[in-house]
């Protein structure tokens, strides 16, 4: 028997908590970043988070003997994700505890008893109830450096933890990174752009805030067609595209978001955003009136001088044509522009079942510099367990 308690999250102040913990359990960690509460809250309401449609969550809390919170955990499925895999999968995220290897299966044992009540085989974790783009994976080696915007930062122990327990490797999820400026592409980028020059049907394009709808609508298609028939990505609907580009628009960057056509028809994206992470880090999870003053404050005195790449996409009937040495060639003639205000580019997650993605970034000059694991555990400890599958190979 657990020398520890566990609360299920139902009212306001175990939602506090669960919300609060984790900023007392990294108070002395130099390069943690407290999330915007919103951020996480908007994860877990019914209203804001269409899963809840087709799944559902539950949250938890930890307590010791003096009823002192050491652990926070959630869990949950959606009924169109779990079937896609070779067996239903749930998911638990939002992992944060002591280091203490009782406490820390206390929190996994509940979301395993959990699932298999509703009829899971699996749970993969720590990743998000929602897209991929948001809180997926321990961080396992880059510890040195802060978080992106929505990603995880956690204590080198965690891995332990998961691996103690049964979770093994799944696929690992890369953040290269590189500076701003004119070295490091490689001959190959460079001689895709010019073989593309040489078809005047192939042209780029920069986001343009005077037709939101036209761009957000290219997004889309390409987005369905180039992710979407991935396992775990769902398409998206006009609707969603539209909530996506939407918050996006406080920080939207015209010169950093790309586009490519061959003629009218849109063929792929590299969708980048300042990293916002570096100014979130003042707000102390607050983003209320005094909190956008503040984000606006520090985003007018130059405090975001990195960008964050956030996705890139090329339908499949124009890959391996050279279309990422295009649309990368396009990007950089803006980037080495004397007024643009960013010296960093890192370029966040990279899946390494997505080798041909890797290499492009590898040709681009970039190196990894952080490395985030998604973790599954099959609950029939005798089936055999397969790591994620190579795509674009």
């Amino acid at each position: 028997m657990s020398k520890y308690k566990l609360i299920q999250v139902s009212d306001k102040f175990s939602k506090k908590e669960f919300i609060r913990f984790p900023a007392r359990l990294y108070k002395n960690e130099k390069q943690w970043v407290r999330p915007l509460d919103q951020d996480i809250e908007n994860v877990f309401d019914p209203s804001k988070n269409k899963l809840f449609r087709n799944g559902e969550a539950s949250l938890w809390i930890l307590v010791n003997d003096k009823e002192e919170t050491i652990g926070r955990i959630a869990v949950f499925y959606d009924k169109k994700t779990a079937a896609r895999n070779d067996q239903p999968t749930g998911g638990m995220g939002f992992f944060d505890c002591i280091n203490d290897t009782e406490a820390a299966f206390t929190l996994f044992d509940k979301c395993k008893d959990w699932l298999q009540e509703k009829g899971m085989e699996a749970m993969d974790g720590p990743i998000n109830f929602g897209d991929r783009d948001r809180w997926w994976g321990c961080l396992v080696d880059g510890f040195e450096y802060p978080p992106n915007y929505c990603m995880p930062y956690n204590f080198p122990y965690y891995k332990d933890l998961f691996e103690a327990y049964g979770f093994e490797n799944y696929f690992n999820q890369y953040t290269y990174y590189r500076l701003v400026n004119k070295e490091g592409l490689s001959d190959v980028i460079k001689e895709k752009a010019e073989r593309l020059k040489r078809n005047p049907k192939y042209h780029f394009e920069h986001f343009d805030k005077k037709n939101p709808e036209r761009f957000t609508e290219d997004f889309r298609v390409i987005y369905n067609k180039a992710w979407a028939r991935f396992p775990g990505v769902s398409e998206m609907k006009p609707a969603h595209a539209k909530v996506l580009m939407k918050s996006l628009k406080p920080i939207l960057d015209e010169r950093i978001m790309w586009f490519a056509y061959f003629g009218n028809e849109p063929i792929a994206f590299f969708l980048q955003v300042p990293e916002i992470n570096q100014i979130v880090k003042y707000l102390n999870g607050k983003m209320n009136l005094i909190g956008k003053l503040k984000f606006l404050f520090y985003k007018s005195i130059g405090k975001c001088d990195t960008v964050l790449g956030l996705i890139f996409g090329i339908i499949p009937e124009y890959q391996a044509k050279g279309i990422e040495g295009g649309i990368v060639m396009a990007f950089a003639n803006e980037a080495l522009k004397k007024n643009f205000p960013y010296k960093h580019l890192q370029f966040n997650w990279i899946g390494d079942f997505n080798p041909s993605m890797m290499k492009v970034l590898q040709q681009v000059g970039s190196k990894i510099l952080k490395t985030h694991v998604t973790y599954r555990y099959l609950f029939d400890r005798s089936k055999l367990f397969k790591r994620a599958k190579k795509v674009n190979v």
